[in-house]
């Protein structure tokens, strides 16, 4: 072959391949930390009182996982109006959990996690006592 159709020939293959590429890149999910990302962005000034009004708590819950169970130790459960703790995996949506917590006279609550795969987690804690909302972000490894 001359050096036309050799030139031709690369030419040809580097079009098939900036293609296939093009094609299985479109084709990647691409997990975004929310899906309503903007909306949520400007409410963080809710989010913003929460966590100063965590911070002004004497006794913050405290956050702890094992392999099988999550525990939050809170001395404040009994007055919790509403609260639910997300297990938000950055890696993977597919692996995100949520959990209702209630008020209870007990000071710890425990939630299965044996279905979770192992890695690491985020687990964000809202709740409200009263008309206060409050908010607590913990980093867990599975």
């Amino acid at each position: 072959m001359n050096i036309g159709k050799w030139i031709v020939f690369a030419f040809v293959m580097f079009a098939l391949f900036i293609g296939t590429l093009v094609t299985v890149c479109m084709n990647q999910d691409i997990s975004l930390v929310s899906q309503n990302y903007y909306k949520e962005e400007l409410i963080y000034q809710d989010q913003i009182d929460r966590i100063q009004n965590t911070n002004a708590l004497s006794e913050r819950p405290i956050i702890t996982a094992t392999p099988d169970t999550l525990k939050i130790h809170f001395d404040q459960f009994q007055e919790i109006k509403k609260g639910e703790i997300k297990l938000f995996c950055p890696s993977n949506e597919r692996n995100d959990k949520s959990f209702s917590v209630h008020a209870s006279e007990a000071i710890e609550q425990i939630f299965p996690l044996n279905t979770l795969p192992r890695g690491m987690y985020k687990a964000r804690f809202f709740w409200s006592i009263g008309e206060k909302e409050f908010f607590l972000e913990e980093i867990i490894t599975l």
